[in-house]
């Protein structure tokens, strides 16, 4: 689901991106494991942390979080602290499904000409990516700190190669807005991963032709060129697994400048997502 998760943030980031819309658009996301493999070990694994000596292990590891040393270490790296503090909610989550609480429900966009400020809904990747005209930053609110995001230049995979776009005469309608399909093929390492896409052109200020040489990641692009307008709704499906992200709710409102600023008394650290290329 890792690749599913990579490339969510890849197609969002993009959506983030206008030239004179300001406001904010949220989604709603959904991913399913599909491959027996993966899925049988994924229920492996939530036995295994279902039992109760697994429990007791992990009681005894929070405790041992609380010591003295372990703090200041762990006050040393805070991208190591944050995500064992969500591996330790998650594996306590309400429902009992660690592997359910590991993947995002959903995210709220705010944008503002070309800043955009991302919120995620649980998963492992909550909290915020901040989108900037010259970087994009994973901020995290809880420590006080922000990492800068692997970024480049590019329309390519990981393999190198330019994605297969087809535009189809399938249309549907989506919050009132008429949709068609394009189907998008990726090859990453390997794998395929095919898209569907369903964009609007009768949003009028939102344009993404101008991010279409933007990537997020390592070789991941942000947005295939070949499609006309503002994408609503995104499937996509790799032999592992599937996700599908559509747009519930679009609102026109002003923020401020400093909304999409990072906070003068944040510190740059290294994060989970890596460094600057």
């Amino acid at each position: 689901m890792k690749k599913l998760l990579i490339a969510a943030f890849a197609l969002i980031s993009t959506i983030t991106w206008a030239q004179t819309f300001e406001g904010t658009i949220k989604w709603s996301m959904k991913m399913e494991v599909t491959d027996p493999e993966m899925k049988a070990k994924m229920e492996a694994g939530q036995k295994k942390m279902n039992d109760p000596a697994q429990q007791e292990k992990m009681k005894k590891m929070q405790e041992q979080m609380n010591d003295p040393k372990m703090k200041a270490m762990m006050e040393a790296n805070p991208a190591l602290k944050a995500q064992m503090d969500k591996i330790a909610k998650m594996s306590q989550g309400g429902d009992g499904d660690m592997m359910s609480n590991m993947m995002p429900k959903g995210m709220t966009v705010k944008i503002k000409g070309t800043s955009s400020l991302m919120t995620m809904d649980g998963g492992m990747m909550s909290g915020d990516i901040l989108h900037t005209t010259d970087k994009t930053v994973h901020l995290d609110r809880e420590n006080k700190t922000y990492s800068v995001m692997p970024s480049g230049n590019g329309n390519e995979s990981f393999d190198g190669a330019k994605p297969t776009v087809t535009k189809t005469g399938e249309t549907t309608k989506i919050l009132g807005y008429t949709c068609t399909k394009y189907v998008v093929t990726t090859v990453e390492r390997g794998k395929t991963i095919t898209t569907n896409l369903w964009a609007t052109t009768e949003i009028k200020d939102i344009d993404l032709k101008a991010m279409a040489k933007q990537r997020m990641g390592r070789g991941q692009s942000m947005f295939y060129e070949g499609i006309d307008g503002m994408p609503l709704r995104i499937e996509s499906s790799t032999p592992e697994g599937k996700m599908t992200m559509e747009v519930t709710d679009i609102k026109r409102q002003s923020f401020s400048a400093s909304d999409f600023t990072i906070p003068s008394d944040y510190t740059e650290t290294q994060g989970v997502f890596g460094g600057p290329r």
